[in-house]
C-alpha cells in the first residue's frame, strides 16, 4: 500500500527570522500595511483568488493559506483583483517562493452563467452578492497577469476550475474541446483535489532550493513535458475498445527475451479470437504491429523479434538504456515483466478529442479508471509539441492530519476590509460543519468525485465536537442553531472499504452503483453516534441536517434514519432521486425509485412516532443525457400523482470532466464498451428541447402550459390536456377550473411565500424577494460572436419564459399551505 509523508512532520524552513518565532496572523494580510503591523518585508506566498476572503475552513484559500502558514510560510491574501491590469498583483511585492492561483470556490464560468448561458446577476462569494468581480476563465487570466507582473516569480495553479481543467476537456461556453489549464494559463504546475500534501511538498522544495521544473513527479500534480521519460513503459490507449476476445491477446513483439512462450501464446489466443489470423507469419505480424501501433512498429525495426523471423536493423544490446517500451491497453494484463513503479498510460492527444467525440468519451472513461489513489498510473496527454504529464492522485489524509487541517487558527469570519458587508456564501454556511471529504457514490453528472476522490477522509468526534464550539464561541450573532453536519453528501462519515487488498485493486467508478458493494461498510452508527454527542454541546439547541443525504445507502441502518428523522429535521430533509425512471437513473448511475420508496416508508413512519410533520424534498434534473421528452412526461405525471410542485428546477450543466459531459459530447454512454458503430444515446442539446424538459417538471406553472401543450399533442398525447383528474395540464378553455377538478391550488405560491414572509406574494415580488436571480442577456456580451455557443443562444433566444429565469438549482416542494422551500448546502472547494 502506498504511504506518504505526514502533513505535519516538514521541519519549517529556515528562510527568515519566523521560522524561530513563528505566531499564526489574527487574518492572512492582504495589503502592506497589515505586513508591517506583523513585522513582514516580503511574502513567501501569494494566493491570488477569485473569491472574497473569508477565514473559514469552508474557503479553499483560507485552508491552504493557514496550513502553509502553520508550515512556516508567511501567506499574503490577493482576493478579487482588478484583473484589467497587473497593477493590483503587485499590491503585496513579489513573492519570495510563488504565487498561488486560484478561481475561487467555484468555477467562474458555473459561478457567472446559467445552464442556458444567461448572465447570474449575483456572486455568492462577494461581499454584497455583486456579480462581475471575477473574469470568465479566472485561473488563466490572474495566472498570465501574475506573470505580467513578475515574470519568474513560479505560478501554481489550485482549486476546482483547474483541478476539472487538468486534461483536454470540453468547454460548454464556447462549445469546444480545449487544451489542458496548465497550458493556457502559461503556469508551471497544477494542483488538483484538496492540494495540502501538494503544497506542501512544493512550497518546501522551493524553499529548500530546487528548481520548479524539478518537481515534475509529486503526487497529485500535472506538469509539461518535452517528452516522455526515458525508461518506462507506455499503455497505449490512445485508441477506442478493440473487438473480440482482445483482452486475452499477448504482447509477441514486446520482449525478446522470452519470445518461445509469447509466440506460443499467441497462437493459441489469437486462433481463438475474433481476429481471424490461423498463423502468425513474420510478413502478418510485422502488418499486425503497423496497423496496431506505429511506433511499436518503428521499435520493431531496431529490436526486431528473432523467434518471428523479424530482423532488426540494430542489434538489440540488454546493457543499453533502454527505450519507452509502448504496449496497446487490451494488452496490459499480459505484460508481466513490466516494472509496475514505471509505467504510465497514454490518453489520446488534444487534437484527438477535439476532432473525435468518441475518442473524446474513452479518455474520459481512462481517465475515470485512473482515479484510485492506491493503483491509479501517470497519464500523458500531447498537446501540439508538449507533453501534459498527470501524477496519479495524493494519498487520502489519515484522521489526525485531516483533523489538524480543520484544527487550524480559523477566525471563522470575514476579513475586516468588507466592514458590514454581508458574504452570501459565508452566510449560508457559518454554522455548519465539513465533517468528511470525497464522494463514492459516482453520479455521472457530478464532478466532485473527480475533485475530492472516491475514498472517505474524515475527521475524529473530538475535532468536529470542537468545532462546534468554536462556532458557539466566535461566530457574531450565534442563536444556538448548527445548521449542518455534512460535506459531499450527509451519510458517508466514516463509511469505508472492509478489506484494503481489495481496496488497493478496485477500479470501480461508484461503490454503491448499480449494487452497494459487499466490501462497503454500510452502518452509520459512526455518525449517528456524532448526531447524539452535538446534541449535548452545551449552549447548541438544533443541530440541522442539510447535505444532500445518499437514501440507498441510509436505508441499510434504519437506526440512523430514525435519529435522523427523529432529531435532525426541522420540517424537511431533501434528497436528490434526480429521476423516475431507469433508463436515465443508468446514465446518472443513481438508485432506482425502489430505493427511493424504502427510505420514504421509513421517514413517514419515523416521523410519525416522532409525532412531526414532515416532508421530503425530492431534488430532479432535466436534459440529463439520455432524458428524451417521454422520460421527463412520465417524470411530470409521477410528480403530479405524488402531489409535488417543484419550484427551483436544475437543467444539466456539462461541467468539466464528468462522465456526464463525456455523453452530451459524444452521444456515446462511457460506462459501457465504446465502438463507433454502437447505439447512441439521447442528448437534449438544443435550447427549446432543454426549455421543454424543464417546464415538464413545472407543469403546475401556468407559464409553461403552452409549450407543453405543443409538445403533449405532437407526442400524440392529446387525453393529458383537459379538465380531468387525469390531466397533467388543461386546455386553453379550462384553465380557470383546473385547479379545482384537479386537487392542484393555483395559490399555493402566493399561501407559501404569505407564511414564509409574512407579506403577500404580490408585495414581495415587488420589492424583489422573489426576483431571479439571473436575467437575460445577450450571450454575444459575455462571450464574444466568435463562439458557437453564443451565436446558437442569440439566435434561439429570443425571450426567456418566468422558468428559465429561476437560479440553477434544483428542488421539489409537497404541496401544503405555509410551506417554504429549504435551500441549504456548503461551499465545495
Amino acid at each position: 500500500m502506498n504511504t506518504a509523508k505526514h502533513l505535519f512532520s516538514y521541519t519549517k524552513p529556515n528562510i527568515h527570522s519566523q521560522a524561530k518565532t513563528y505566531k499564526p496572523a489574527p487574518f492572512l494580510p492582504m495589503s502592506r500595511q497589515e505586513m508591517d503591523k506583523l513585522g513582514w518585508d516580503t511574502c513567501d506566498i501569494i494566493i491570488v483568488c477569485g473569491d472574497a476572503y473569508v477565514d473559514h475552513p469552508s474557503f479553499g484559500m483560507a485552508v491552504i493559506g493557514r496550513f502553509l502558514e502553520s508550515q512556516g510560510f508567511r501567506v499574503g491574501i490577493i482576493a478579487q483583483p482588478d484583473w484589467k491590469s497587473a497593477e493590483p498583483f503587485k499590491a503585496l511585492g513579489k513573492p519570495n517562493l510563488f504565487f498561488g492561483v486560484s478561481a475561487g470556490n467555484m468555477d467562474s464560468l458555473i459561478n457567472r452563467y446559467t445552464s442556458d448561458l444567461r448572465l447570474r446577476s449575483d456572486d455568492a462569494y462577494t461581499p454584497g452578492g455583486q456579480g462581475g468581480k471575477r473574469p470568465d476563465r479566472a485561473v488563466t487570466v490572474y495566472s498570465q497577469r501574475c506573470k505580467e507582473a513578475y515574470k519568474d516569480v513560479p505560478i501554481v495553479l489550485g482549486g476546482i476550475e483547474a483541478s476539472l481543467r487538468r486534461i483536454a476537456q470540453y468547454d460548454y461556453w464556447s462549445n469546444e474541446v480545449r487544451r489542458s489549464v496548465l497550458i493556457d494559463a502559461t503556469a508551471d504546475i497544477l494542483l488538483y483535489g484538496n492540494a495540502e500534501r501538494a503544497i506542501a511538498e512544493v512550497a518546501h522544495s522551493l524553499a529548500a532550493g530546487k528548481n520548479i521544473k524539478e518537481l515534475d513527479s509529486i503526487r497529485g500534480t500535472v506538469v509539461i513535458k518535452k517528452e516522455p521519460p526515458v525508461g518506462w513503459t507506455e499503455i497505449d490507449s490512445t485508441r477506442i475498445d478493440w473487438p473480440g476476445n482482445i483482452d486475452k491477446l499477448p504482447n509477441p513483439y514486446e520482449y525478446q527475451h522470452n519470445t518461445k512462450s509469447v509466440v506460443d501464446a499467441a497462437q493459441t489466443d489469437i486462433n481463438n479470437s475474433q481476429i481471424g489470423l490461423r498463423q502468425l507469419d513474420p510478413e502478418t505480424m510485422a502488418e499486425q504491429i503497423a496497423a496496431l501501433n506505429p511506433e511499436a512498429a518503428e521499435q520493431l525495426k531496431t529490436q526486431g523479434c528473432p523467434a518471428q523471423g523479424i530482423e532488426s536493423e540494430k542489434a538489440f544490446d540488454p546493457n543499453e538504456p533502454q527505450p519507452i517500451r509502448i504496449i496497446p491497453m487490451p494488452l496490459q494484463n499480459r505484460s508481466e515483466m513490466m516494472d509496475a513503479e514505471k509505467v504510465y498510460v497514454r490518453l489520446p492527444s488534444f487534437d484527438k478529442v477535439r476532432k473525435d467525440p468518441v475518442l473524446y468519451a474513452h479518455a474520459s472513461r481512462v481517465l475515470h479508471q485512473e482515479a484510485n489513489p492506491f493503483n491509479a498510473r501517470p497519464m500523458i496527454q500531447k498537446h501540439e509539441n508538449r507533453e501534459v504529464w498527470i501524477n496519479p492522485p495524493p494519498i487520502p489524509l489519515e484522521t489526525d492530519e485531516l483533523d489538524g487541517v480543520f484544527d487550524l487558527p480559523y477566525a471563522r469570519v470575514p476579513h475586516p476590509i468588507y466592514g458590514k458587508q454581508k458574504i452570501p456564501a459565508y452566510e449560508m454556511i457559518k454554522t455548519s460543519v465539513n465533517i468528511m471529504r470525497g464522494c463514492f457514490g459516482g453520479c455521472t453528472f457530478c464532478s466532485i468525485t473527480e475533485h475530492e476522490g472516491r475514498i472517505i477522509q474524515s475527521r475524529s468526534q473530538e475535532s468536529i465536537l470542537k468545532e462546534i464550539e468554536d462556532i458557539r464561541d466566535k461566530v457574531p450573532g450565534f442563536t444556538g442553531h448548527i445548521s449542518d453536519l455534512g460535506g459531499p453528501t450527509a451519510n458517508m462519515y466514516r463509511l469505508t472499504c472492509k478489506d484494503m487488498p481489495t481496496l488497493s485493486k478496485c477500479r470501480r467508478l461508484s461503490c454503491v452503483h448499480p449494487t452497494i458493494c459487499k466490501n462497503l461498510t454500510t452502518s452509520h452508527k459512526h455518525t449517528t453516534n456524532l448526531y447524539r454527542e452535538a446534541r449535548k454541546i452545551r449552549g447548541v439547541h438544533t443541530v440541522s441536517i442539510a447535505s444532500g443525504l445518499r437514501y440507498d445507502l441510509a436505508v441499510q441502518d434504519p437506526e440512523y434514519v430514525k435519529e435522523l428523522v427523529t432529531h435532525h429535521v426541522g420540517g424537511y430533509l431533501k434528497i436528490a432521486p434526480e429521476h423516475t425512471e431507469d433508463n436515465v437513473l443508468a446514465q446518472m448511475m443513481k438508485p432506482k425509485m425502489s430505493s427511493y420508496y424504502e427510505f420514504k416508508r421509513m421517514f413517514d413512519k419515523f416521523s410519525k412516532e416522532a409525532g412531526k410533520e414532515q416532508f421530503l424534498i425530492p431534488y430532479f434534473i432535466a436534459a440529463h443525457p439520455g432524458t428524451r421528452d417521454e422520460d421527463m412526461l412520465n417524470l411530470a405525471l409521477w410528480l403530479k400523482k405524488n402531489n409535488f410542485e417543484v419550484d427551483q428546477v436544475q437543467t444539466f450543466y456539462p461541467s468539466p470532466m464528468s462522465l456526464a459531459t463525456a455523453m452530451y459530447v459524444s452521444e456515446r454512454n462511457p460506462l459501457k464498451k465504446l465502438t463507433y458503430k454502437g447505439s447512441k444515446i439521447a442528448i437534449p442539446r438544443g435550447i427549446e428541447q432543454r426549455r421543454l424538459q424543464k417546464a415538464l417538471l413545472r407543469y403546475h406553472d401556468p407559464a409553461n402550459w403552452p409549450i407543453i401543450r405543443e409538445a403533449l399533442r405532437k407526442m400524440r398525447k392529446p387525453h393529458l390536456i383537459g379538465s380531468s383528474v387525469s390531466a397533467l395540464i388543461p386546455d386553453e378553455k379550462s384553465e380557470a377550473s383546473f385547479g379545482k377538478r384537479t386537487g392542484h391550488n393555483p395559490n399555493a405560491r402566493a399561501q407559501q411565500t404569505k407564511a414564509r414572509t409574512g407579506k403577500s406574494y404580490a408585495s414581495v415580488k415587488a420589492v424583489g424577494v422573489n426576483s431571479p436571480k439571473s436575467v437575460a442577456k445577450p450571450a454575444a456580451k459575455a462571450f464574444g460572436d466568435k463562439f458557437e455557443s453564443a451565436k446558437k443562444f442569440n439566435a434561439q433566444n429570443t425571450a426567456a419564459t418566468k422558468s428559465s429565469q429561476k437560479p440553477a438549482v434544483s428542488g421539489g416542494v409537497k404541496k401544503a399551505p405555509g410551506q417554504s422551500h429549504h435551500k441549504s448546502g456548503k461551499p465545495k472547494r
